[in-house]
C-alpha cells in the first residue's frame, strides 16, 4: 500500500475542507502558527499545501520542502505564491477560479449602494440628532448611471450583468485582455473603451483587475484628474493597483465624490494610515470573499484541487499548468 499523502495547512481551513481531506485518507498537519519560521521545517515529507492568504510562498520558503507537489490557493489570486519559483521547482500551483465571484460581486455592489446612497453620512448625522439632513436630497439614485468597470473578467462581467439587470446601468468597461467570447457574449449590453473615456464618464468605477508589475499604481493622479466630481471608486481587487497618496489627496481635496475600499496596499492598514481620517471614504477588511458561505466554498474546492493533483487528474484552476511538461510530471494528463 501507498504511503498516506501529507497536506501542511499553514493556517486553519474550514472543517468541511478538512474533511474531505480526511474522507481520502490524507494526513493533515498543521502549523501552530503563519510565522515563516514555523512554516519551513514543517514542508519536510509534505506533498500538499493548502494555502490561505496569510503567509507568502517564497522560492526560499518552497526550498524547505522536498516533496511538495501542489500548492493549492482557497482564492482567485496568486499574489502570495512566488509561482515562476514554484514552476522552475516542479511544483504546480492551484486556484479555485470563480468560486468568489458572487461574494465580491455583492460586496462591491453594497459599497457602490452606500456610497450612492450616502448611507455612512446618514447614520452619524442621525446619531447626532439631525434628522433634518433628509432635507438636504443628498442620496442620489443608481438606476440608470454609467457603470465603468476596469476588468472584464468573471467577477467584474457579473456585476455588468447585475448592475445592467436590476438598474439599467449603462456599462462602460475597459480590459485590454478580455478574451473574444466574453466580447462577443456582452455585445450589446457593454460597451468597450479605453481608460480616459471611462474615466471621465462613469459615475461609479469598480476595480476589478490581479495584481502585476503591470498593474501596479495603474490607477494613480492622472487617471483619478479624469474623474467626474460627483463620481464615486471602488476597489474590491487589490490594493496595489491604486496609488493610495495620490487618492487620499483626491479624497481631501473633494476631487472625487468619494471611495469604497476592501484592499489596500499594505493589510492590515496601518494605524496611522490617513484613509482612517477622510469621512468621504468606505473602508472594509479585505472581506468582500470572506463570508460564511464563500470561505467553506473555497476551501472545499482547493482541498478537491489537491485530491486531484494525488489522484493524477488535472485540477481546474492550474495556474503553471507547463510544469506538467517536466520529467517529474511525466505521464500525468496535460488536458
Amino acid at each position: 500500500m501507498a504511503p498516506a499523502k501529507r497536506v501542511l495547512l499553514p493556517q486553519p481551513i474550514e472543517q468541511e475542507a478538512v474533511a474531505v481531506l480526511q474522507a481520502a485518507n490524507v494526513e493533515i498537519v498543521t502549523a501552530p502558527d503563519k510565522r515563516t519560521e514555523t512554516v519551513a521545517p514543517l514542508l519536510k515529507g509534505v506533498q500538499g499545501v493548502i494555502l490561505r492568504t496569510g503567509v507568502f510562498f517564497s522560492k526560499e520558503l518552497m526550498s524547505q520542502a522536498d516533496e511538495l507537489q501542489v500548492i493549492s490557493r482557497t482564492g482567485a489570486g496568486v499574489d502570495n505564491v512566488d509561482v515562476a519559483a514554484a514552476t522552475r521547482m516542479g511544483i504546480l500551483v492551484t486556484v479555485v477560479p470563480g468560486a468568489n465571484t458572487r461574494s465580491v460581486v455583492e460586496h462591491a455592489l453594497t459599497l457602490i449602494m452606500s456610497l450612492m446612497k450616502q448611507i455612512p453620512l446618514m447614520d452619524r448625522e442621525i446619531r447626532r440628532d439631525n434628522f433634518a439632513i433628509r432635507f438636504k436630497n443628498l442620496p442620489r439614485d443608481l438606476n440608470g448611471k454609467t457603470l465603468g468597470l476596469v476588468g472584464l473578467g468573471r467577477i467584474g462581467s457579473e456585476l455588468a450583468r447585475t448592475c445592467r439587470q436590476a438598474f439599467d446601468m449603462h456599462i462602460l468597461a475597459y480590459d485590454p485582455y478580455v478574451a473574444p467570447e466574453t466580447r462577443a457574449a456582452v455585445k450589446g449590453r457593454v460597451e468597450f473603451c479605453d481608460l480616459e473615456k471611462l474615466f471621465r464618464e462613469a459615475d461609479v468605477i469598480s476595480l476589478h483587475i490581479p495584481f502585476s508589475p503591470e498593474t501596479q499604481k495603474m490607477i494613480g493622479a492622472r487617471q483619478l484628474s479624469w474623474m467626474k466630481p460627483d463620481a464615486f471608486l471602488v476597489n474590491t481587487s487589490r490594493g496595489g493597483v491604486i496609488d493610495e497618496g495620490a487618492l487620499v489627496q483626491c479624497l481631501r481635496e473633494r476631487k472625487i465624490a468619494g471611495a469604497g475600499l476592501d484592499v489596500f496596499a499594505r493589510e492590515p492598514l496601518p494605524e496611522d494610515h490617513p484613509l482612517k481620517g477622510l469621512d468621504n471614504v468606505i473602508l472594509t477588511p479585505h472581506t468582500a470573499a470572506l463570508t460564511r458561505e464563500c470561505v467553506m466554498r473555497v476551501a472545499v474546492e482547493a482541498a478537491r484541487a489537491t485530491l486531484d493533483v494525488f489522484q493524477g487528474r488535472k485540477p481546474d484552476g492550474l495556474v503553471n499548468p507547463e510544469v506538467l511538461t517536466q520529467p517529474r510530471w511525466q505521464g500525468f494528463p496535460t488536458v
